[in-house]
């Protein structure tokens, strides 16, 4: 058969369940489908990134299915176990079936069929019949027909057999074409070879070798109190770590992650990271980022200075150092605290670099204040909070308070400074917060965003505050400050029913009032919400809730204008701006009930600290796939391009004996 079988090898001798394993095993129908599990776990490591911070699947994915592809080691998927083991069971089976084939296909395209009798002259559909009177002229036209075979690269064979049914000539080419097949099978297991070579298999090997185990890194307070048993050493086989490396600092010490934690590598060079630099699309999204770094030698002692750029890697002793990311190194930032509950206004100059921490106290509660994160240019989609599914909380919600419905178009752009930081109470419980440096005018209003997640599987929910004429936090800070005073509230209520109701209605109203001021500044607007559904029946609390809106909006005017005075400044005149900005702060205050936290930390000032971050790879692996690649290529030429062809020339013999044509 010019096809290989896609059965497989059939033992006569041993134990039936080998007999039966080895058969499958080295069936093409068993190398095809673990090769079809390959493909489509490459496919699915090729759209989810690889090696991330759980965090980032958790945030992309929710922690649900975060653990489920966790568990199926979809982020990992290449040093997987199960993928592991389908590539060795393809290099087997595939192994088997060259083992299996190659001899007979070499035989094959070493044979010469010599004993094809005429009677198949007529099977063949390509074929012809050149008519002769003569043996002269027969041998002439034989001898015709071998020329032109020789010319075209055909490798001629003659035939010495007496018997005149058999071919005088045969003629064949193409025979690489079973090579090719060969070559291309070949090159499955030679590049099957080089992915496990790096995979994390030598690694492993050499852990348990040197009786090396990772540790948790976050647990490790220095270098120094990093146990022996985490450290790899210079010669370990393969490996991709990460080097993260601050502007102005060196390192020699990369991080091989591992399921159970991480290893520390010793690097045989040192790297410096002299700057690193970053260029913007007008949108703010990074368009080219390189390091230029100094890299010495510990073995020689040379000193290198390059720059390393997006797939523009430095190769050093077989070790390609990639630029893989960019991370914050370390900026100092300069912090103020604000008070969200209580009467008090005074701010608490704070500062702080990325990644350090600081105890603070408020209200008999101590919480610890960790600065996790910062980022000088930020491209943000600012998303509100879910909807409210309630009806009737859902109409308060709309006409009260527009910053907590949710926006389903994206609104992409720069925003930026800002840094994340968390607040973390003694149980150990943390929120996190993300806060702008800067006002972001919205709705052609300027306020402040902050934004606020119980856990990392939630999306943050910004807090929206306005900003005042000098796109500041000041007058807002008056303002929330006046509302936690229950006096400064019934003296606004009272100053809105005089200005609002007749004499005999003022009593009544302003009681009104002071409920409502009083309801949202115990639970914000879902307070005031929850007293219009206890108080008011059901069919007439659309109306109540205009009414209701109408009469919070004045008497929170009015605790603002109490404010100002109460700091010695006059009261504003009312107008577009004023009360634009009054309708916000009610906003906002209403929000910060479900904001959960004490204090609000904003960013004044910062030094930024940029740091690169490097994968560092050793692939003993890539010129064993190279050689893979360049026998595929082959061999598919080689099946495609190169047809086998065979040519067979006989004497034709009538019923007399006489030659009367020549067949080919």
């Amino acid at each position: 058969s010019d096809k290989p079988s896609t059965g497989g090898i059939e033992l006569r001798h041993g134990s039936p369940w080998v007999r039966d394993t080895i058969e499958l095993l080295s069936s093409m129908r068993f190398a095809i489908s673990a090769l079809s599990v390959l493909c489509i776990a490459s496919a699915i490591g090729t759209i989810v990134p690889q090696a991330s911070p759980d965090i980032n699947y958790v945030n992309q994915f929710g922690a649900f299915w975060a653990e489920v592809f966790g568990a199926f080691d979809v982020f990992r998927v290449y040093n997987a176990p199960w993928f592991l083991v389908f590539m060795a069971l393809m290099l087997i089976s595939t192994t088997l079936c060259l083992i299996r084939n190659t001899p007979k296909m070499v035989r094959e395209a070493r044979s010469w069929p010599l004993h094809v009798r005429d009677r198949a002259f007529i099977a063949f559909r390509h074929r012809h019949e050149n008519p002769v009177e003569n043996e002269a002229q027969a041998l002439l036209t034989v001898q015709h027909a071998t020329d032109w075979l020789k010319s075209h690269g055909y490798a001629i064979k003659t035939s010495s057999s007496q018997d005149s049914s058999l071919p005088v000539v045969v003629g064949k080419k193409g025979g690489s074409n079973r090579l090719g097949y060969i070559a291309a099978h070949l090159a499955i297991v030679v590049i099957s070879l080089g992915g496990l070579l790096d995979s994390e298999i030598p690694t492993r090997f050499a852990a348990w070798w040197w009786q090396k185990a990772p540790v948790n890194l976050a647990e490790v307070a220095t270098i120094e109190d990093l146990p022996a048993s985490a450290k790899m050493p210079q010669a370990t086989p393969t490996y991709r770590a990460n080097l993260l490396i601050p502007e102005g600092q060196t390192s020699d010490l990369a991080v091989i992650n591992q399921p159970g934690g991480a290893f520390l590598l010793d690097l045989p060079f040192e790297l410096t990271l002299k700057a690193f630099r970053v260029e913007y699309y007008s949108t703010g999204m990074p368009k080219l980022f390189a390091s230029d770094v100094v890299l010495k030698d510990k073995l020689d002692g040379t000193v290198r200075e390059t720059t390393i750029e997006v797939n523009k890697p430095l190769i050093h002793r077989g070790i390609a150092i990639y630029q893989s990311s960019f991370d914050d190194g370390g900026s100092k930032l300069k912090l103020i605290a604000h008070p969200l509950t209580g009467p008090a206004r005074q701010r608490l100059p704070i500062e702080l670099a990325v990644g350090q921490s600081l105890p603070l106290r408020s209200q008999n509660q101590t919480l610890a204040l960790e600065v996790s994160g910062f980022k000088a240019i930020n491209v943000e989609n600012i998303n509100d909070q879910p909807p409210i599914e309630d009806p009737f909380k859902k109409h308060v919600a709309t006409v009260l308070s527009p910053a907590v419905s949710l926006s389903t178009k994206e609104n992409l752009r720069n925003v930026g400074p800002s840094f994340n930081y968390k607040l973390r109470d003694t149980a150990g419980q943390a929120k996190e917060f993300h806060s702008y440096m800067l006002p972001v005018d919205l709705d052609g209003t300027p306020v402040f965003l902050i934004g606020v997640r119980g856990s990392p599987d939630e999306s943050f929910r910004y807090l929206r505050i306005p900003a005042d004429e000098n796109r500041s936090l000041t007058e807002y800070m008056r303002l929330r400050e006046a509302m936690a005073s229950p006096e400064v509230r019934q003296k606004a209520a009272e100053i809105f029913a005089q200005r609002s109701a007749p004499d005999n209605l003022a009593s009544a109203l302003a009681s009104s009032a002071q409920r409502s001021l009083d309801a949202v500044a115990e639970g914000g607007l879902q307070g005031l919400a929850d007293l219009l559904e206890q108080t008011v029946p059901e069919a007439e609390r659309d109306r109540a809730a205009d009414v209701v809106v109408r009469m919070l909006t004045s008497a929170f005017w009015e605790v603002w204008q109490l404010a100002r005075l109460n700091d010695g400044l006059p009261r504003l005149e009312q107008n577009d701006t004023t009360l634009n900005f009054t309708q916000r702060a009610l906003n906002a205050y209403s929000d910060s009930q479900i904001f959960g936290a004490p204090l609000l930390v904003m960013l004044d000032n910062f030094e930024q600290v940029q740091a690169s971050v490097f994968q560092v790879t050793r692939s003993p692996g890539k010129t064993t796939v190279y050689l893979g690649c360049f026998l595929l290529i082959i061999g598919i030429f080689a099946m495609l391009y190169i047809p086998e062809r065979r040519v067979w020339v006989w004497r034709g013999i009538n019923g007399s004996g006489q030659v009367d044509s020549v067949r080919v």
